[in-house]
């Protein structure tokens, strides 16, 4: 990786995000009673397409398990890699993320369609990870597979 990420734009960088990832860390994730929101039904798209998702909720304080995976409370507590940090927050609250996320150093962070924070996007590039902003994991994924 080098020393600084960048903010990915072009199509064939996304791509390339997500067929480099297998390792998924998702931040924000709901659990299976609110299967109809975006974040759960896009993580569990990106299951079926064989990513290892990593469940980080950040409400559910009870859930333990999301998608048949064991939850975690922190992206920097799971254990081994995370290739890419899919997050479902909203704008305003990606950085409150920011320093749990770099402490992991996945080589990428996607903010889902909707979301965008150019200060939590500096801290990224300058941490040497590469950012996708507003964009859907889920409709790139379908582009990819065509």
């Amino acid at each position: 990786m080098a020393d600084r990420g960048r903010i990915l734009k072009a199509s064939d960088e996304i791509v390339e995000v997500l067929r480099s990832a297998k390792r998924v860390a998702v931040v924000g994730i709901k659990p299976e009673s609110h299967k109809a929101e975006p974040a759960y039904y896009v993580p569990s798209y990106l299951q079926d397409a064989g990513y290892d998702i990593v469940p980080v909720p950040v409400y559910y304080p009870d859930v333990t398990e999301i998608l048949g995976q064991p939850v975690h409370r922190s992206v920097a507590d799971i254990p081994g890699d995370i290739d890419l940090v899919v997050v479902f927050r909203r704008s305003r609250d990606v950085e409150s993320h920011v320093d749990d996320i770099i402490a992991k150093k996945p080589r990428a962070v996607w903010m889902q369609l909707g979301i965008s924070n150019e200060s939590a996007s500096k801290k990224f590039v300058d941490a040497g990870i590469d950012v996708v902003q507003n964009r859907c994991t889920m409709v790139e994924h379908r582009n990819i597979i065509g």
